[in-house]
Parts: structure tokens; C-alpha cells; sequence
């Protein structure tokens, strides 16, 4: 999406101390849109007097940024896929031994046994920090080497699945061999390889260490598994190295921060301590999307958001195909960048609109200077993904008065309430019958949309959100002292 500058908010009650926060993200700020990116620029404009550090887990390190950077702000730009870290020179001691004990962590992993692999993880850190851990990584010797884990675990590997998996498995673990970090407080936007930085500053320097998720990392990878080209014994043993990551991470964070209650629950089964767990919702600024005046005139849905495949745009479309059956007049306008990884997906979206015949009626409109002029132009706002967090966009919508139609995943429902309607994921006719319901009857979608605005008012405001992560940096930075 377009940036969307937020006010910078102060509370008298907060802490004053001058703080410096990491901020670690995988394909996000400032290279990127989405939710993450606007979520971190809401933190670093938002969260008075503190220093950041935005630690950017990026393609090959030529990216650009598209969002400004503030002053208080320092970038770092960590590729997985560029040219290799520098590091030492020099074969890294005893690797053989802490190779096959990191394989062996996950190869199965074992219910309960993030310690295990909190523990091989950081022998290859403290080797990656004083030797050529990344080129150990992809040797002759550690092809061989998974091969044979892979084979005591039943899980027979190919030689070629064995190279593809040791390149994919150097290249998830480059974080370990970059410099740690040195902050206060380490506060990772997602799970996964974002993790790895924050480990590293807690065993390098003992840095309290938070995480906040967005969407499931987790089951984000379970679902992209899906009609993946990669073959199934390459899947599985990745999906299991994501697994025993996931868990591994909860294991090791001072804090978690969920967006969600459905968030929470995810944590929590994977092993997460429930006294760390204190689930935080995004917020927004009201004022910056006012309540919609005038509907348009002919019957419009609304989507905002990245063209992604986790959007599910195909049921969308097939959604409005209906709607278009029973209000021929009717539009559909999608708005939204569409990321390089994801052309591919965006004109398989443009072609179901040709085969389905709403060419001209359903539009892909791409970015709009201002975010709230999207929401303005519709009589509702539309959102078939198959994995959210606790999106921006819906609650962007809803302030504007204009109701929501979602789907029932992730924190959609939480954040919804009673001021819209929730459809099961993938169920195009569901989500056509909802849409209807509200195009056609204005004094249910008017009652709607007063409801949405009144439930981001009391519940989801950046001015709480704020306070709220002022207040966690604090106590965590107060913690990692004491310790």
C-alpha cells in the first residue's frame, strides 16, 4: 500500500527513558509495503524518544527503500540470497559435531524439544562468529551428512534433494553469521529467520528479547507448501526445520505480543510460556480516515491490500461474478501494489477476470496516493485472505464507516465484532450471499458501518497502541538491566 504517515504520539504517564529498539522484519520497512511496514513506521514515529534500529531480512541486499526513514532511524539490510556475509576466513573447529547435532534438533523434531534446538542453533552462532560457518554449511561433507541424519530418521533423501535442502538450509541461517546487534530491546516483527537476529543479540549481549506477530509464521509456511515446485521430501524437512525455528523462538522470547487471541492460541500450542503472552492489537489514528460521506452510485466492492496469493483474490473474484448475476451494475475496485514475487499471481488474476467475463467491472487499480480515498469509493470493504493477523486495512475500513465483509481467519473475526459479516475462507458463495445482503439492504449496511467506526474508537486506536509498547520497551529494557 501507499505510505500512510502517522502522528507521532506522547503520553504524559510513559517512561522518558531513551531507549534503543531493534525492529527485525522479513520483506518489510522500509523496502516494502504491507501491514509490517506500516505497523514498524507506526513504532518508530509513534513510540516517543527512542532510537531505532530496523533490521531488514531482504532478497540480495539491491533493494530500495519506499518508505522515508526518520531521523531517529538506522537501517541495516541483512540478504538471504546475495553474496555470502564476511565472516573469518578459516574452517570453523568441532563443525561435523555441531552440524549433525543441529540436524538431528529437527530431523524429526520432538515435541518439547525447543531447548535441543535452541542449543544447537547457538553452537553454529558462536562458530559463524569466528569461522566460515556459511561455507561449512553447503560442503561436500554436510550433503553427506544430512543424507545420512535424514536416512536414521526415515525420511531418504535424494542427492539432489540433499543439495537443494543444505543450499535452502545455508541460506534460512545467514542471520547467524552476521555481527549481532547491540540494543536494549530486540523486537521481531515475525517469526522464522527474523528470530535468529534476536537470538543473537541475547547470547551476545543479553538483549531482552520480544516478538509480535503479524500473521502465523508458521502456518503461513504450511500453506505455501502447497503446489510448491520443490519435491515432497525437500518440503517436509524444511517444513520441519520451520517448525522446530517457530518453537524455538517461542521458547526463547523474554515477551510475546500477539495480535490476536487466534495468534495467542497459536503461540501457546507451539510451546510458548502463557505468562510471557500478553496479547497486543494493532491500532490506527481514526482521524486520518474519517467517516465516508456520499456512497457511490452504482453497488461497489472495495479490497485493499497487497496483491497476494494469502489474499485469495481468485474467491473474491468468483465472489463478485455472483453479485455481478444478481446486480448487473455492480463493481468491484482492487487496489494495491503488487510485490515483483507476486506477477505471476497477478495475471492469473487478471485472467479469471477475462474467463469469468467482468473485464471493466472488476478492476485492479494498483497504488492510491491517499488510502482512505479507496475505502470512500465503495459501500464495503471486502477482504477473502486465508491468513491474517489483525490487518490494518480492515480496521482502516471501518473506521470510515463502511463495513466489512471477511473471511473467518486469523484475528479477522476479533477485529470485526458485530460490525460486519464473517464467511468461512475459500467459500466464494458465502462471501457472495454477505455481499448482497449489505449491497441491498442500505439501513443494515448504514447500522454496520456506525458500529465498525464505534469499535475501532473504543478498542483499536494508535494512541493506545502506543502507550501500550512504550510502556513493554520500558519493562523489558528494565529486565535486561536487572538480569
Amino acid at each position: 500500500m501507499t505510505t500512510r504517515r502517522q502522528r507521532p504520539l506522547t503520553g504524559s504517564a510513559l517512561p522518558t527513558r531513551a531507549l534503543r529498539v531493534a525492529l527485525v522484519s522479513e520483506g518489510a520497512y522500509p523496502y516494502c509495503a504491507g501491514g509490517v511496514s506500516l505497523w514498524i513506521d507506526q513504532l518508530v514515529r509513534g513510540v516517543a524518544g527512542h532510537a531505532f534500529t530496523v533490521v531488514a531480512l531482504t532478497v540480495d541486499g539491491s533493494e530500495r527503500p519506499t518508505w522515508p526513514v526518520p531521523a531517529n532511524v538506522e537501517v541495516v539490510n541483512l540478504p538471504l540470497w546475495g553474496r555470502l556475509p564476511r565472516r573469518p576466513r578459516g574452517r570453523p573447529r568441532d563443525f561435523a559435531a555441531a552440524h549433525e547435532a543441529f540436524l538431528r534438533s529437527f530431523i524429526p523434531y520432538a515435541e518439547g524439544g525447543a531447548d535441543v534446538v535452541l542449543a544447537a542453533l547457538r553452537r553454529l552462532f558462536e562458530l559463524a562468529q569466528n569461522s566460515d560457518v556459511c561455507s561449512a554449511l553447503v560442503s561436500n561433507d554436510s550433503v553427506d551428512r544430512l543424507m545420512a541424519v535424514a536416512a536414521d530418521a526415515g525420511y531418504p533423501l535424494s542427492l539432489r534433494d540433499a543439495v537443494t535442502a543444505t543450499d535452502l538450509l545455508e541460506h534460512l541461517l545467514r542471520p547467524l553469521s552476521h555481527p549481532p546487534i547491540q540494543v536494549d530491546v530486540c523486537h521481531l516483527a515475525m517469526n522464522g529467520p527474523s528470530a535468529l537476529v534476536g537470538m543473537a543479540a541475547k547470547w551476545a549481549h543479553g538483549t531482552s528479547l520480544m516478538m509480535s506477530e503479524h500473521g502465523v509464521y508458521l502456518r503461513e509456511r504450511y500453506l505455501a507448501a502447497v503446489g510448491t515446485h520443490r519435491s515432497h521430501a525437500v518440503e517436509r524437512l524444511l517444513l520441519g526445520f520451520h517448525r522446530a525455528l517457530a518453537c524455538a523462538a517461542y521458547r526463547c522470547c523474554d515477551a510475546l505480543a500477539p495480535h490476536s487471541a487466534y495468534n495467542r492460541r497459536w503461540q501457546l500450542r507451539n510451546g510458548a510460556d502463557e505468562e510471557r503472552v500478553r496479547t497486543m492489537y494493532n491500532g490506527i489514528d481514526p482521524a486520518i480516515f474519517p467517516v465516508a460521506g456520499a456512497e457511490p452510485a452504482e453497488p461497489t466492492i472495495v479490497f485493499v491490500g497487497r496483491i497476494d496469493p494469502l489474499k485469495d483474490l481468485h474467491t473474491l473474484i468468483r465472489a463478485f461474478r455472483i453479485v455481478r448475476g444478481e446486480l448487473p451494475e455492480a463493481r468491484l475496485r482492487m487496489f494495491g501494489p503488487v510485490p515483483p514475487v507476486n506477477r505471476d499471481y497477478h495475471t492469473s488474476c487478471l485472467d479469471l477476470v477475462d474467463r469469468l467475463g467482468l473485464s471493466g467491472a472488476a478492476v485492479f487499480e494498483g497504488r492510491i496516493p491517499n488510502q482512505v480515498d479507496a475505502f470512500h469509493q465503495g459501500h464495503l470493504v471486502g477482504l477473502t485472505s486465508v491468513s491474517e493477523g489483525f490487518p490494518f486495512s480492515l480496521m482502516e475500513g471501518m473506521s470510515t464507516g463502511r463495513p466489512p465483509v471477511c473471511t473467518d481467519v486469523g484475528g479477522v473475526p476479533e477485529a470485526v465484532g458485530d460490525a460486519g459479516i464473517v464467511v468461512p475462507p475459500r467459500d466464494h458463495a458465502a462471501f457472495a450471499d454477505a455481499c448482497l445482503g449489505l449491497l441491498t439492504d442500505g439501513e443494515l449496511r448504514r447500522r454496520l458501518g456506525r458500529l465498525a467506526r464505534q469499535r475501532v474508537l473504543e478498542n483499536f486506536t494508535l494512541q493506545r497502541w502506543n502507550d501500550g509498547y512504550h510502556a513493554r520497551y520500558a519493562e523489558l529494557a528494565l529486565a535486561g538491566r536487572s538480569g
